[in-house]
């Protein structure tokens, strides 16, 4: 099955650097796009960055310069380099494949439209505190 399992989180200061991974298996990850969300208690979901099947980018605001989202398709994981780390980077950051679709045991994305009983799988998450 689908199983996204991010690691690299912990605590740094402000100013810093941390690196997150995030192992995908299950679906062919090369053709899905991918993307980080973070998530503080008591707030919604925030999208940090989002990377498509050949590379394209976005960024949010808050974290653009700063945080870098990049992917080995060889090695089936995600990525997220994340310099100049502010308190407000503070969250639990979740890894996204969006649009899987499975089907007999075969799970993929296809790239022109997202197909019925597609959905988004996430990982569990792995914190990120930055001190001041």
């Amino acid at each position: 099955q689908v199983q996204l399992a991010e690691s690299g989180g912990g605590s740094v200061q402000a100013g810093g650097s941390l690196k997150l991974s995030c192992a995908a298996s299950g679906y062919i990850f090369s053709n899905c796009e991918m993307a980080w969300y973070r998530q503080v208690p008591g707030k919604e979901r925030e999208l940090v960055s989002t990377i498509n099947r050949d590379g394209t980018t976005t960024y949010g605001f808050s974290v653009r310069g700063r945080f870098t989202i990049s992917r080995d398709n060889a090695k089936s994981t995600l990525y997220l380099q994340m310099n100049r780390l502010k308190t407000e980077d503070t969250a639990v950051y979740y890894c996204m494949a969006s649009g899987v679709f499975c089907s007999g045991g075969f799970c993929y994305c296809t790239p022109s439209r997202r197909l019925e009983g597609a959905r988004d799988y996430w990982g569990q998450g792995t914190q990120v505190t930055v001190s001041s």
